[in-house]
This record gives C-alpha cells, structure tokens and sequence, in this order.
C-alpha cells in the first residue's frame, strides 16, 4: 500500500506563511502548484487538494491571502523563480487570490506556465450570518468542520470588498483554466462566464451545484481530477492536446 505524500515542516502550523507538500518518495515530480489563497484564508487550508495533487506526483506551495498580505506576491514570485522547484510551475488563485493569480501572469512574471483561476471573484457580496458565509463557500461537511475549528481563519472576511487588481486576462499569455461552481452565490456563475467570454484563451469547466470554494466543495475529488488532467495535458504542451477523448 502506498503511502500518503509528506507534507513539508513548514505546513505543521496553519500560521505559517507556507504550506508544502511533495511527491511520495520514489517518484520524480511531475511540477509545481504555487496556490494564493482567498478572503480570510491561509495556504493551510487547501491541505486536503495540496495531498491529493501531491499523490499524483505534483509539488504544491500554497500561501495565504494576497489581499490582506500584500507580501504574498513577493514570496510567489520567489518561489516561481525557485529552480529547486521542478516545471511546469502552475499558479492557482482562489476567490480573490484568483484575481492576483491573474495581475501576476498578466504583468509577465517570470516562471509562470499555466494559470488556473477558482471562484473568480466578480463583485460584492454580504453575509448575513457565519452560517449563511459557511454554506455559501462551501457544501462539503468535511470542509465546513474545518473551518468552523480553525482558529487561523478570519470569519466573515467573504464579505470584505479589497481593492482588486484590474482583471486583464487579454495580457495573459499562458493556458488557463477557469473552474466555478454553477451554484455559487458569493461570484454568481453567469457573471464569472461573463468576465470569461472575450478570452478564447480560457478554458471555463463549471461544476454542477458547486459553490464558491470549488476546490474545496463537495466536488473537490472532480475539480482535483480536472486539475489534474489539465497538468498532464500542459506537460506535453503549452497548446493543451487532448488525452483522452470519447467514442461516438
């Protein structure tokens, strides 16, 4: 039976700056996920994704909240020009970590190969209690437990409007990946579409009553598995060829 992935010293605590998980030992990494946080969260959080794409042999760092921590640009820019870091070297934004994750492959950041944005924030949105916060981010039990526990986590930080980075994804000039949940209520699904639609260069996948922290939903397995394709597609080439297709 194999065993998990180790995660690095530096993911023990939730406070830390840095989360880390590796392959497992034996297997040669397959690149890097570099992953910005969202509103009131710290890289601690995505440990469920972070194990699970490591299992697949991916290296993945994931850093706080872009919005209250504006060193956290500094510290992923470092870590994309890491050359210990094994390519291609993929930056993933959550909520408002996705609109950093775009200003950062927009301004041309070096290291930068793929981007995949989550939960794209697209406007305001007010909750009306921690419980109506914990149901819109998330329908997964497992997920809402953690966070209802988790003393490093700031409640009702979904309701903060930050001043955000202008999207500018015509001056992207790497694959991305688009992923939102088709329930979400914090970024409605036709308004993240439309923030889309002028840029072939997008791939949209939508998930079927997913709600705002897709990665970390109830469909977490399936926005994994699409990640997951989507690196494997990037490690044969910039242009995305298809794998896997079906028979008529």
């Amino acid at each position: 039976m194999s065993s998990s992935p180790p995660s690095s010293p530096l993911s023990s605590s939730p406070s830390s700056p840095l989360s880390a998980w590796d392959e497992p030992e034996g297997l040669a990494a397959r690149g890097t996920l570099i992953v910005l946080a969202g509103r009131g969260e710290h890289g601690g959080v995505y440990e469920r994704f972070g194990r699970r794409l490591a299992f697949d042999a991916y290296r993945v760092r994931a850093l706080g909240d872009p919005a209250a921590d504006p060193a956290v640009l500094d510290r992923a820019a470092k870590l994309l020009a890491d050359e210990s870091l094994p390519g291609p070297k993929v930056l993933i934004g959550s909520d408002t970590g996705a609109r950093y994750a775009a200003h950062l492959a927009a301004e041309q950041t070096a290291g930068i190969d793929a981007l995949i944005l989550a939960g794209l924030p697209t406007g305001p949105w007010e909750p009306k209690s921690w419980e109506a916060e914990l149901d819109a981010r998330t329908a997964c039990p497992t997920h809402q437990g953690r966070l209802t526990h988790d003393q490093d986590f700031r409640r009702g930080a979904l309701g903060e409007t930050p001043d955000l980075p202008e999207l500018r994804l015509d001056h992207v000039g790497v694959p991305v990946l688009a992923l939102h949940g088709a329930d979400d209520t914090v970024s409605p699904l036709d308004r993240a579409l439309s923030a889309y639609r002028d840029h072939p260069g997008v791939r949209a996948v939508t998930f079927n009553g997913g709600r705002h922290d897709v990665l970390n939903d109830a469909l977490h397995r399936t926005a994994a598995a699409t990640v997951v394709l989507f690196l494997e597609r990037l490690r044969l080439s910039p242009e995305l060829p298809v794998i896997a297709a079906g028979l008529a």
